[in-house]
């Protein structure tokens, strides 16, 4: 879901702009007006999600961020000598990982389905897809850099703290920096400007 820092721009995507005037205090006046609070949603409005049940959508955006410490803090114990790269995919979303690229190629080919909040926010800004990926975790906030070899051991541990997890891509030799996302939404390429 939503890591913390992505909440505010989760808020003033998807919620109304009524917002703005009942809670002055909780956006900076200097931000452009045509910024704060621009969705068409209400904090009380359901959306329909899995199994046929709905969600209010202020819980959506403002249900807690989960810590990945205690799953680090076990494959670290485990596997540092294997790690060659840990991202939090947050302030850079997807393509964060391209901040620390030399001569590799990530295809990240094997996602996991989109939370339905990602979807909302998408919706209620017109954001486009490829943006989403770079501003955005969609659904997956940390990724763990190591041989194939050692990623069942790592699911598993993963799996011990009711964290699902998967191999999501790979690595592959190139000769600049550059991350593919390939989703249901389309194939966005990204290289390091």
């Amino acid at each position: 879901g939503m890591g913390s820092n992505g909440l505010t721009a989760a808020r003033h995507d998807v919620l109304k702009n009524e917002y703005a005037g009942r809670y002055p205090e909780s956006y900076d006046p200097h931000v452009p007006k045509d910024l704060v609070y621009s969705g068409n949603r209400s904090l009380t409005e359901t959306l329909p999600v899995e199994d046929g049940q709905a969600i209010p959508v202020g819980k959506l955006i403002l249900s807690p961020t989960r810590t990945y410490l205690p799953v680090l803090r076990q494959v670290l114990e485990q596997h540092r000598e294997h790690v060659h790269g840990l991202i939090h995919c947050t302030g850079g979303g997807q393509t964060k990982v391209l901040k620390f690229l030399e001569k590799a190629h990530v295809v990240k080919d094997n996602l996991f389905d989109l939370p339905p909040l990602f979807r909302l926010i998408q919706e209620s800004s017109g954001t486009a897809w490829r943006e989403m990926y770079q501003v955005f975790n969609m659904g997956h906030r940390m990724e763990i850099y190591l041989p194939e070899e050692y990623a069942a051991d790592i699911i598993r541990i993963a799996a011990g703290f009711g964290i699902e997890a998967r191999i999501v891509g790979r690595v592959e030799p190139y000769s600049g920096s550059k991350v593919t996302v390939k989703s249901k939404y389309g194939t966005f390429e990204y290289t390091e400007s």
